[in-house]
């Protein structure tokens, strides 16, 4: 298993040739699930004590397993919010790989850690953060969330002295914030007050302020961080960060910002205007496997104050000792800034893909895809059978069939999938059902838009 002898170099060439082969695809099928019972008969049984061999494990992904996933990366996969690696972001995940690097330390992945770091680097310069922000990349941004949150209340507790040590944290958050929020608090004990949203969905400033202005002193001392969403998932709307840069200041409390999906539209000359008060976040997450054009699973996390993620998350051992020294850049640990201890340099496919096409690049192709989607909207306000539920603001378009119900959305859902058409799910507003397309990927067109608008008449 461990040795490359004549066989092992026939695998290579085959695996290596298949993961060409996949990225030359333009466009990949779209796909779609199997039951569990269908994948049971076709693959038959594949781990055994003997082994199937290699050529033939390779055969069963590729004839039976991959086309049972859907291609994320398809130019009309539009639900939920997708993904769009660069080839060399691909390319390069085969190295990362292969490299068998320890991402956790710089004493064992230094190099990795370096390069990991210079991309960080360009996230923080786009959200104005100072030169001493750092962080990590985490598997995404329910990890980033539950990390930063877990910060949050280090500090916290660390102000108060011992005083707040038993004290149940309190997390004021936004009604549009990712569920992955509200699951922190449950694994942190914590508690959250939810903050009443406007029309559109974002955070009501006139309702923090209210919700603040109402507060005891004790309960002011309570509140652990505010959190706020920089692009919502749902309907891709931004919180305003000024004001809630500017209560968490009267509050003297933890500014934590959620950009898992709209974050990236800092590196938008279209948007970037719509994000101030970001620069004030003491922590903040994008997910490049979403619209920075990644692999999965990718996740920056970033703190204005690296050394107080530090000394909330830094694990302690007899055998981890030889790991922290005396030289401040030697100390730069990638585990040190996240609720992990072993970590894949997730990030270095990228980093990779950052230096090898430039940060222009990146700008342009953020900008299309706003481009797109804003395109997609005018369509679907110049249509007679399609309304819009909101004007977009990054690249969420959601609008209604007029005159359709639930069971009308999900079957035209699952016959546009199956047709190998596009794939977009209904989701919810304000208890109806409506359609919700993310366009995060440059490939996609208008002309691909046209298509569902047509479908949908």
């Amino acid at each position: 298993m461990h040795s490359h002898d004549a066989s092992t170099e026939v695998l290579t060439q085959a695996i290596v040739r298949a993961a060409i082969d996949r990225v030359r695809l333009d466009p990949p099928p779209l796909d779609g699930p199997r039951s569990p019972a269908e994948l049971r008969a076709m693959t038959g049984r594949t781990i055994t004590p003997k082994g199937i061999g290699g050529l033939e494990a390779l055969r069963v992904w590729s004839d039976v397993l991959a086309p049972a996933c859907i291609s994320v990366d398809h130019p009309r996969f539009l639900s939920f919010v997708p993904a769009a690696p660069t080839e060399a972001s691909i390319l390069f995940d085969l190295v990362v790989g292969a490299s068998s690097i320890f991402g956790g330390s710089w004493l064992e992945g230094a190099g990795a850690a370096h390069a990991e770091n210079e991309a960080l680097r360009w996230i923080a310069d786009l959200v104005g953060l100072p030169a001493e922000a750092g962080g990590v990349f985490v598997s995404g941004g329910t990890a980033g969330n539950l990390s930063a949150l877990i910060a949050a209340r280090h500090r916290w507790r660390e102000r108060a002295g011992g005083r707040l040590d038993r004290t149940r944290a309190l997390f004021l958050v936004s009604k549009g914030a990712h569920s992955s929020i509200a699951s922190a608090a449950r694994a942190m004990d914590a508690d959250i007050v939810t903050v009443d949203a406007d029309a559109s969905g974002r955070m009501s400033a006139d309702a923090l302020r209210s919700l603040v202005g109402a507060m005891s002193a004790d309960e002011r001392t309570g509140v652990t961080a505010l959190v706020v969403t920089s692009g919502t998932t749902n309907a891709g709307v931004i919180d305003p960060l000024d004001v809630a840069a500017e209560v968490a200041s009267e509050l003297a409390t933890w500014l934590h910002v959620d950009g898992a999906y709209g974050g990236a539209g800092l590196a938008s000359r279209l948007v970037r205007d719509r994000y101030a008060g970001i620069e004030h976040a003491d922590s903040f997450i994008v997910d490049p496997h979403k619209w920075l054009f990644a692999p999965f699973d990718c996740c920056a996390l970033l703190y204005r104050d690296p050394d107080q993620a530090r000394r909330a998350h830094t694990q302690h051992a007899e055998y981890l000792d030889v790991l922290h020294g005396d030289d401040a850049e030697a100390e730069w640990n990638p585990s040190d800034f996240a609720h992990h201890l072993s970590r894949r340099a997730r990030g270095l496919p990228f980093w990779f893909s950052l230096a090898a096409y430039g940060t222009d690049a990146y700008v342009d192709a953020v900008d299309e895809t706003i481009r797109v989607a804003h395109e997609g909207a005018r369509l679907v306000r110049e249509s007679n059978h399609l309304e819009l539920v909101l004007e977009p603001e990054l690249s969420v378009v959601m609008f209604r069939r007029l005159g359709w119900s639930a069971e009308q959305y999900s079957e035209w859902s699952d016959r546009m999938l199956a047709d190998g058409i596009a794939f977009v799910t209904p989701t919810a507003w304000n208890g109806e059902t409506v359609l919700r397309i993310c366009v995060v990927n440059p490939r996609t067109t208008v002309d691909d838009l046209a298509l569902i608008v047509e479908s949908l008449a």
